[in-house]
Parts: C-alpha cells; sequence; structure tokens
C-alpha cells in the first residue's frame, strides 16, 4: 500500500459489540478496584463519617466538613448513575410499546389465521425443546457438583444476618408468589383490563393482548385491517429508529452500570459460594455453547425449496448477537434488551422481520431457558444446604415449578429469585435461603439474562429455518454487520 494510499484510506470504525466490551472490561477493572482500595477510611480522611448518607445527599453533621475531592466523587457517582438508569428507563419505555405493536403487526401480517397456528406452534415447540434440555443440565450439574455442602455453618448465618433484613421488604410485596397456582398462572395471563397491562408493564399480558389483537385483524376485512396494521408498523419503525439512536450511547450507560455493581459486591461474598456460582456458571455456559450451537446445526441445516441455505454457523450466531448479550449482561434485562435482540436479529442475523417481531417478544416474557436453571439449581442447593433430602420425583417437581415461576415472574428486581419462595415451600426448603442467593444474584442475573436473550435469537433462526426463510432480511440498516 502506498503512502498516498494509507494517508487517504478512512480509519476503520469499531464495532458497536467491542465499544460495549471494552466499556465493560473497563468499568469490571475499575469497580474491582474501587472496592479494593476505597474504604470507610478513605472517606473518612476526606472529611465524610457517613458514606452512605453523602452519597444520598442527605444532610448530616458528621459530614459537615467534606473536602472538594470528596464533593468530586460523589458527583461522579451520581452522574454515573444517573446515565445508567436514564439508559434502563429509555429501553424500558421502547420494551413495551415494541412488544404490542410488533407482535400485532407480525400477527396480522401472516393474514391466515392457520399461519398462526403453525408459527406459534413451532415456536412454542422449539422453546419446549430448549428448556427441557436445560432443566437436564441443572438436574446433572446440581447433583454431581453438590454445591451445597460446601459452605461452613458460620458463613452461612453471617450471610443470612446481613441480607435477610435488608430484603425483608422485598420478599413481602411478593407474597403473592406463595398462593401461585397453575389456574391463577392460567388467568392471570389473560388482562381484564390491557390499558393497566401496557401502564404497569406486565409482558404477558401485553403479548397475549396483542395476539389477540392481531388475530383479529385477521378476521375483518383487509380493507378496514390495513389502516390499523400501517399505523402499528408505522409506530413500530419509529421506535426502532429510537433503538438506534440509543444504542450509541451504549458504551458509556454500560460502564456506568457495571462499576458500582462490582465496586459494592467486590469478590467476598463470591468466594463464600464459589461452589454454587461454578455450578450456574457452568450450566449457563453449557446451554450457551453447546446446547445452542446443537439446536441451530439440528434444525437449521437445511435448504428451502429456492436451494438457499438455512444453516446457521456457531460463530455467525454469536457474532451477530453480541451487542444484545453484552447489553444483556450490563442491564440484566430480557425486556430491556428486547429492541436491541430484535435488531441484531434482523439486521445481522437475517431472520425476517415479521418471525423476530413474532418470536422475540413472545420469548422474552415464556422462553427462559437461563432462569429455569437457575431456580432448579437454586432450589436444590439450598435443600443441600439444609440437609432436606430431595428424591429424584421431589427435583422434577422443583424443575417443572420453576419452568412456571420464571414464565410468571414479576417485574421486580431479583423477582426470580424472590418467587423461589413457590418451589422452595413445595419441597419444604426454608425460604429463609433466599438471601444467600440474594448475596451474590447481581452476577448470576446478569448471566442468566444473556441465556434467555440468546435462547429468543436460537428460538427465531429455527423458525426461520422451518419455513425455508432464514438469510432473507436486508443487512442495509445494520451499522456493524
Amino acid at each position: 500500500m502506498s503512502t498516498t494510499s494509507a494517508i487517504t484510506d478512512p480509519p476503520r470504525k469499531v464495532a458497536l459489540h467491542t465499544k460495549i466490551l471494552i466499556a465493560l472490561v473497563a468499568g469490571a477493572l475499575l469497580g474491582i478496584a474501587l472496592n479494593q482500595f476505597w474504604t470507610l477510611d478513605t472517606w473518612k480522611s476526606l472529611g465524610v463519617h457517613d458514606a452512605k448518607a453523602y452519597l444520598a445527599g442527605t444532610a448530616a453533621d458528621v459530614n459537615a466538613e467534606a473536602s472538594t475531592f470528596a464533593g468530586v466523587a460523589r458527583f461522579a457517582n451520581q452522574t454515573a448513575d444517573l446515565v445508567g438508569k436514564l439508559f434502563l428507563r429509555g429501553l424500558r419505555f421502547i420494551a413495551v410499546p415494541i412488544i404490542l405493536f410488533s407482535i400485532i403487526v407480525a400477527v396480522a401480517g401472516l393474514g391466515d389465521p392457520r399461519k398462526l397456528g403453525r408459527l406459534g406452534a413451532k415456536t412454542l415447540g422449539i422453546f419446549a425443546v430448549t428448556v427441557i434440555a436445560a432443566l437436564v443440565i441443572a438436574l446433572v450439574l446440581v447433583n454431581v457438583i453438590q454445591p451445597g455442602t460446601g459452605i461452613p455453618s458460620e458463613t452461612r448465618q453471617g450471610l443470612l444476618d446481613l441480607y435477610t433484613s435488608s430484603n425483608a421488604k422485598t420478599l413481602a410485596n411478593t407474597s403473592v408468589a406463595q398462593s401461585l397456582s397453575f389456574k391463577e398462572q392460567v388467568l392471570g395471563m389473560l388482562t381484564m383490563n390491557p390499558f393497566e397491562s401496557l401502564a404497569k408493564g406486565e409482558m404477558l399480558q401485553v403479548v397475549i393482548a396483542a395476539i389477540l389483537i392481531g388475530l383479529g385483524l385477521t378476521l375483518i376485512p383487509k380493507a378496514k385491517a390495513a389502516p390499523v396494521i400501517a399505523i402499528c408498523d408505522g409506530l413500530s419503525e419509529a421506535i426502532l429508529e429510537l433503538v438506534r439512536l440509543l444504542l450509541r450511547l451504549a458504551p458509556v450507560a454500560v460502564f456506568c452500570l457495571i462499576t458500582p455493581v462490582i465496586t459494592s459486591l467486590g469478590l467476598h461474598a463470591l468466594s463464600a459460594l464459589v461452589k454454587y456460582c461454578v455450578a450456574i456458571l457452568v450450566g449457563m455456559a453449557m446451554i450457551l455453547f453447546i446446547e445452542y450451537p446443537i439446536v441451530l446445526m439440528l434444525f437449521t441445516n437445511r435448504r428451502n425449496a429456492a436451494g438457499v441455505s438455512q444453516r446457521v454457523g456457531f460463530s455467525r450466531f454469536f457474532k451477530a448477537l453480541a451487542p444484545a448479550q453484552l447489553l444483556a449482561f450490563s442491564s440484566s434485562s430480557s425486556a430491556a434488551t428486547l429492541p436491541v435482540t430484535m435488531e441484531c436479529c434482523n439486521d445481522r442475523l437475517k431472520v425476517p422481520e415479521d418471525i423476530t417481531s413474532f418470536v422475540c417478544p413472545l420469548g422474552t416474557t415464556i422462553n427462559m431457558d437461563g432462569t429455569a436453571l437457575f431456580q432448579t439449581i437454586s432450589v436444590i442447593f439450598l435443600a443441600q444446604l439444609y440437609g432436606v433430602d430431595l428424591s429424584f420425583a421431589q427435583q422434577l417437581t422443583v424443575a417443572g415449578l420453576s419452568v412456571l415461576v420464571a414464565i410468571g415472574a414479576p417485574g421486580l428486581p431479583s423477582a426470580s429469585v424472590v418467587m423461589m419462595v413457590v418451589p422452595l415451600q413445595a419441597v419444604g426448603v426454608p425460604i429463609e435461603g433466599i438471601a444467600l442467593i440474594l448475596a451474590v444474584d447481581r452476577i448470576l442475573d446478569m448471566a442468566r439474562t444473556v441465556v434467555n436473550v440468546s435462547g429468543d435469537a436460537v428460538a427465531a433462526a429455527v423458525v426461520a429455518a422451518s419455513e425455508g426463510r432464514m438469510n432473507e432480511a436486508p443487512l442495509a440498516n445494520s451499522k456493524d454487520a
């Protein structure tokens, strides 16, 4: 290459997922450094004797002599918290309307209700296949590793004392979980007030309502349905454009989200529960790097009637989904990540938009492979911890209830952990052990969210391949393909 061409060639842009990964690593390293070296003595040397009140902005006489540098540290903390929360709010603002409008358009666009039935059956079928495989992985791992047998009693009691009181309110707010039944689960799927469901962000109810509205549009004359479909389609496209704008802030937001998590958690709590964490993370890795590639290989290795390959390779899948996976890891929210997941499936993985708009929102609500594995291992871990001997039949009961709990978990922080009350009570394990899970849940929540998001994309690719429509979507809108 000549010197002239080297000067005039424009520099290559750094891919979005690379930027997010750099921000993730930088935030984690800063968090570890702050956790190790920024102690209460550090605050005292800066004139702050009540760090919690000072960071919260609460006036306190003991902090009256806080130095200018302490003020700078507080400002940085508050700014990072603000940026992270604004980014998540932006994604959550997008999540509910994109589910509503995209599913309405997808269902109504199918035209023939029999086509909806076929697509729905394929989607639910692949969801069932992946979650059953995830539960098998969970049961094997938890019985082989036996994570609940390696925690000293004094460490267990210390963690219980540390976390039980701080999470008592959260446990009380989800007492509805204690009376969960199959009948209530089914009735709860259909809302009596769709506007209330939209306002509260009840995802399962929003999905059901959207499917029913879309189905209704297929049953009326096309002339009447077309304007409604056009409006929903336009709104869906407008929201996707907001996603693309919001993604430009993703690296900064990821840095701001991950740093305080690592700063507050550190390595102390993780060291006490290392076997449990290993069991969960190994299970997640097996789903992500063994189960999903096998599913893709088995169900997409074909050609359609036109001779177009439907195959989705291992490396191609993970490269296409990397931005969504990294965002899922940092945000711990499948719903908040949904717009990015859909864009990755459409623009990067080349799944047709109508299939993505049907499968991914539905998967965000009911396809929870990572959460089901997490619930199953966690309940059996606590049974081992408290010396409750579970039979194989009882372990199967735990696995089945874990799937239901994963689907019905409310949109609250650590909700899937709190909903663990249901399988714990079903097999007679003390629910106080939930506090132990909460001690390390933040990191595990990140991991299971990555699995949940990836499972939705796998299902979308498999359904598209079964329809002979994989590799249809254009790459024109992709910024990182």
